[in-house]
């Protein structure tokens, strides 16, 4: 049975009938059975899958020539926003369409998604709930069209609305037009739901996208490093580009500078994250022993080997291995690199089973290896085979900014290591650290900063209790002293005074004009407070933000 037509947005009833008697559909003076060709049509354009734009595109034409409708549109329901759009209409001008936005509830075709029920307008004039949101009703145009709007519907769960508006001369029509566009919307519900799965799909595609670039943002400074200095936001691009790919990347850097977190974020941020991070010092073992090393070995294959070993790049394979200081290998095992690096094959010691590898090869090394080819210890093809995608970390003296953020962060593992209350640092032992050259970079402040913890009893790391070699600097700006007064009641003012400065300074990346204006200062007085001090501004350059998880430092 026809479901019947529901009270209307004016508060009238519509027109009835008794739905259980068939109405001759030439009895109002149109003959509806006219239209049994276009429904044909649209049946046959959703067998044959037609996009959804096309469809209703379809189907508001055909409405248009054989009911005269002055205006109809299909709306598509997005529960995810609540928005409900108008995705497809005649007898609109582009800027109206993009204004027909509604919600649940919200004017005429807003109830008939809210409630999955029809609702007939015989006359807009009437109809205080036709919001008019297009904008299509403008001022002298006949306002005793009727509106009508039926549901879109698959079960109980409404994705849109079909509506049409035009002149009715017979009321009777009314009803039976529901019925026809009931019949419509049933014929077009199915796309409409595949259109909307698409749709939402995608969308939650889209947002899954963002999300990634946004995690990427933050992976990309990643979890093991710590540093915002400019110098190394150029690492952490470097590192995004070249983890997605295979390419042999030579990581270069003063000792101490974080060359293997540098090597292990691009292995854990790559295709092949999977497999093995095998990493192998050239440093560390005499030339006799590095070639089984790296190549394994056959049982027999020299004195003391009792049994076959597979060496590091065999068990790298399907993953990444990491070359520690590769310029400290002899030509001999500079000549056998180039080959794993030309050709992913090599022989174990003792063999003559040529063995092939999938493995990509990470390098890092704190010598200047054009130098070396220049002079004849270091082959020049291997360099170019080594050298296609350079990395360089800067030095930490280089990225001044980062020195606290690494010294809190060293600070907060130590204590937690030994169970004891986390220190602070005073200001003097703070402006010490960012003088300092920092010869052995991160891994120096790390070491420096486990025993100034050790050496803490009163909740705070003093000068005194830092190495020997920090308080050897010469004073900045030929003051001997950068330490505030120590006594009395001018000393409290000196000390929180000092203190402030410092702690700006620090905030402003060593901007003294931003630092004068935070601390209501003129540039001129705060450069007298620091002369006072002995501070200066490039001792606060990079400006330090939050710090990451974890440090940079071999």
């Amino acid at each position: 049975m026809a479901q019947s037509v529901h009270p209307t947005a004016a508060g009238q009833p519509g027109p009835q009938r008794d739905l259980d008697k068939p109405a001759d559909p030439c009895l109002f003076g149109e003959c509806r059975s006219e239209l049994l060709p276009l429904l044909s049509a649209i049946s046959q354009a959703v067998g044959r899958g037609s996009d959804l734009h096309s469809l209703l595109r379809q189907t508001l034409t055909q409405l248009s020539q054989h009911m005269q409708i002055r205006r109809g549109m299909v709306t598509l329901y997005d529960p995810r926003t609540g928005r409900i759009f108008i995705y497809e209409g005649t007898g609109f001008s582009d800027e109206e369409i993009a204004r027909g936005v509604y919600h649940l509830g919200e004017g005429i075709t807003g109830q008939v998604v809210e409630t999955g029920k029809p609702v007939v307008v015989p006359s807009i004039a009437n109809a205080p709930h036709f919001l008019n949101r297009t904008g299509s009703q403008r001022g002298g145009e006949p306002r005793h069209n009727a509106f009508l709007c039926v549901p879109i519907a698959r079960g109980q769960k409404v994705m849109g609305t079909i509506s049409i508006e035009r002149h009715y001369p017979n009321p009777g029509l009314l009803a039976l037009d529901v019925e026809l566009l009931s019949i419509l919307a049933t014929l077009l519900a199915q796309a409409v739901e595949l259109h909307l799965l698409e749709s939402v799909q995608k969308a939650a595609l889209l947002d899954e996208n963002r999300r990634l670039r946004e995690a990427l943002k933050e992976k990309f400074k990643p979890g093991n490093i710590i540093g915002h200095a400019r110098g190394m936001e150029e690492v952490y691009r470097l590192i995004d580009k070249v983890s997605r790919t295979r390419t042999t990347v030579l990581i270069l850097g003063e000792s101490g500078v974080g060359k293997e977190r540098v090597a292990s974020a691009i292995h854990h941020h790559s295709p092949q994250r999977g497999g093995p991070f095998v990493k192998f010092n050239c440093a560390s073992l005499p030339e006799s022993v590095i070639e089984s090393e790296l190549f394994g070995h056959e049982k027999g294959a020299f004195t003391g080997a009792t049994a076959r070993r597979a060496g590091r790049f065999e068990e790298a394979h399907g993953g990444t291995i990491f070359l520690d200081e590769v310029g400290e290998l002899s030509l001999t095992m500079q000549a056998k690199l180039l080959r794993v690096l030309q050709e992913r094959s090599f022989e174990r010691l003792g063999s003559n089973q040529t063995l092939h590898i999938d493995v990509r090869i990470l390098a890092a090394t704190n010598r200047l290896l054009p130098e070396m080819v220049a002079k004849g210890t270091f082959r020049e093809d291997l360099f170019y085979r080594l050298n296609v995608f350079p990395i360089t970390i800067p030095p930490l003296r280089e990225r001044r900014g980062d020195i606290v953020l690494l010294a809190e962060h060293f600070i907060t593992r130590f204590a937690h290591e030994q169970g004891i209350g986390q220190p602070g640092l005073s200001t003097r032992a703070l402006n010490l650290l960012q003088q300092y050259d920092w010869p052995g970079n991160v891994r120096e402040l790390e070491n420096m900063m486990e025993r100034a913890v050790l050496l803490s009893d009163d909740g705070v790391i003093h000068a005194h209790q830092l190495p020997a070699q920090l308080h050897r600097q010469p004073a900045s700006e030929g003051d001997e002293s950068l330490d505030p007064p120590t006594e009395g009641m001018p000393a409290k003012v000196a000390q929180l005074e000092y203190q402030m400065i410092v702690e700006t300074l620090t905030q402003c990346g060593g901007n003294v004009s931003v630092a004068a204006e935070q601390l209501g200062l003129t540039r001129r007085l705060l450069g007298l407070r620091m002369a006072k001090y002995g501070l200066h501004y490039k001792m606060f350059r990079d400006k330090p933000r939050p710090a990451t998880p974890a440090p940079i430092g071999d």
